[in-house]
């Protein structure tokens, strides 16, 4: 029987009763499919459901075949080692005691003589040079991940589900990710935002609030596709407007031509020459068909306004996200950062940038790349203040940093709140503005920070400090595109296309690099992985 999973009429709804996945009927065969949607939708807990984390309040989830499941993090208990996250230590013991002549025959009957070429085989194609005795706390958070992913390729499922897979991990293992998918023949369901990881789906599934919809092909194909489904939309939101207008002229005209017979009745009734009873039938007449034009009249303009909000609400899901900012007023030749020989670090016997120079000029565009543990977040702390030099000296004007917590936000305050908090000179009317055009409309500039998801998060800190009437000239950003969902990915870039002020990123985002216009590369020098890094 081929592998498959599927899911049928399939309900769920968040603790709170507000209904997520709503009578879902989807099926997944041995093909990579990529996952998609903007965050809050319910693709974290759709894999949930599938892996039996959760269970269904409706519906049913049925599949042939394993699964390998593999979590945004993975989770290190202290004393762990590769081979822990394997389940092989046992295993890998035995052989070892086979090797010196001290197993025991039912060890040896059971022995699996080909585990450690298997493991050193899986860790080979996530790109990974370690061995199964290395402690787990030694390696960066994407070397646990490629680890977590290898363990899943030795167990050989027939369903690999993995959960945004290459967040937190440099260009390396990124790279060797997308290639071992690309060359996966088993089934696979994806959830990412890395849109060159989901140009090697085989079909793409959107979760939006009305369902999910599934496309064949890869990313670029389910794109294209969107923005003839958005053309469609437009035409036909385009259309159901001018029906609710010609419904109201046609009802206003009904309105009008009653009016005009009946005051031309009044005008004969005034002359005389009708009898009483028939100026009395004339009358009762007049006002059932004036009640019957009015009844009609807001049955066709509520049918027709509900087919505009319908189609609204299509274009509403399908319409790309757009950000437009104010200007920074930044001149081209004033330098907004300025580090002159800085050696720094976390432990004096163990620098981690050494006599380190980098200057910013106008509103140039600067990505910082380099493997895990090169120093990117020790550069950004020491811009941002947070850490200070040991030698050297570092300049820098008007800047915020938004890290991958968005830690410049009050996780007490609203997101409202917080804007007023950074932009204290806005008013309300410019504060709701600024939100807006980060998707924070109404109640939903009301949601206390603590609540949000990281993509949430994210766009509220981009709104709170680029949505001020001066944004500051140099704006830091550390992973911006980890948390987010494609959607609010497109409308970042949108915004910091538009955005005049410099930039320093680092990203291991080739795609989101380039679409925002990156004009220079600082490529970190690899060195040794430190728990601060």
């Amino acid at each position: 029987m081929p592998i498959s999973i599927v899911l049928s009429n399939l309900s769920w709804s968040t603790p709170d009763g507000r209904p997520l996945l709503s009578h879902l009927d989807l099926s997944f065969g041995a093909e990579r499919t990529g996952l998609v949607g903007r965050n809050g939708v319910g693709k974290t807990t759709l894999v949930r459901l599938v892996a039996g984390d959760l269970q269904p309040q409706s519906g049913s989830i049925s599949f042939n075949g394993r699964l390998g499941i593999l979590r945004q993090s993975v989770q290190v208990q202290a004393g762990e080692t590769v081979a822990d996250l394997f389940g092989a230590t046992e295993a890998l013991a035995v052989l070892k005691r086979a090797e010196a002549g001290e197993a025991t025959n039912e060890e040896l009957a059971t022995a699996d003589w080909t585990l450690e070429s298997r493991i050193a085989s899986a860790l080979d194609r996530v790109g990974l040079d370690v061995i199964p005795e290395t402690p787990l706390v030694t390696l960066s958070g994407g070397q646990r991940t490629r680890c977590g992913l290898a363990a899943l390729i030795v167990d050989d499922p027939d369903f690999l589900i993995l959960d945004e897979p290459t967040n937190n991990l440099d260009r390396e293992g990124r790279a060797a990710v997308i290639d071992l998918l690309a060359s996966w023949k088993a089934g696979a369901i994806v959830i990412s935002h890395d849109r060159e990881l989901l140009d090697t789906m085989d079909a793409i599934v959107e979760l939006t609030s009305l369902g999910a919809s599934r496309y064949g092909g890869n990313w670029s194909q389910y794109r294209e596709r969107k923005a003839l489904e958005l053309s469609a939309a437009e035409h036909d939101f385009a259309e159901a407007e001018k029906r609710v207008a010609e419904v109201e002229r046609s009802a206003q005209a009904t309105v009008e031509r009653q009016a005009r017979r009946d005051k031309a009745g009044r005008k004969m009734a005034a002359k005389g020459g009708i009898p009483r009873i028939m100026l009395g039938g004339l009358k009762e007449r007049s006002e059932m068909t004036g009640g019957e034009n009015t009844r009609l009249a807001e049955r066709r303009r509520a049918r027709a306004l509900q087919e505009a909000a319908a189609a609204r609400e299509k274009i509403e899901i399908l319409q790309p996200l757009t950000v437009k900012l104010p200007t920074s007023g930044l001149p081209a030749n004033r330098v907004v950062l300025r580090m002159d020989g800085i050696s720094a670090g976390y432990e004096p016997e163990r620098p981690i940038l050494r006599d380190f120079d980098l200057v910013i000029t106008g509103p140039e565009r600067v990505a910082v790349t380099g493997p895990n543990g090169s120093g990117k977040t020790t550069l950004l702390a020491l811009v941002s203040g947070v850490l200070k030099p040991w030698s050297g000296m570092v300049r820098v004007v008007s800047s915020a940093l938004l890290d991958q917590r968005v830690s410049l936000l009050d996780p007490s305050l609203s997101i409202r709140d917080n804007f007023r908090r950074i932009n204290p000179e806005a008013d309300e009317n410019a504060c709701r503005a600024a939100l807006a055009r980060f998707m924070f409309r109404a109640d939903a500039a009301l949601q206390i920070v603590s609540s949000l998801s990281g993509g949430q998060l994210l766009r509220a800190g981009l709104a709170c400090v680029l949505g001020g009437s001066v944004p500051p000239s140099l704006l830091v950003l550390d992973e911006p595109t980890n948390h987010l969902d494609i959607d609010s990915i497109a409308a970042v870039e949108a915004g910091l296309r538009a955005y005049d002020g410099a930039l320093l990123v680092v990203s291991h985002d080739d795609v989101f690099l380039g679409n925002i216009g990156i004009t220079r590369r600082i490529e970190m020098p690899t060195r040794v992985a430190s728990t601060s890094e």
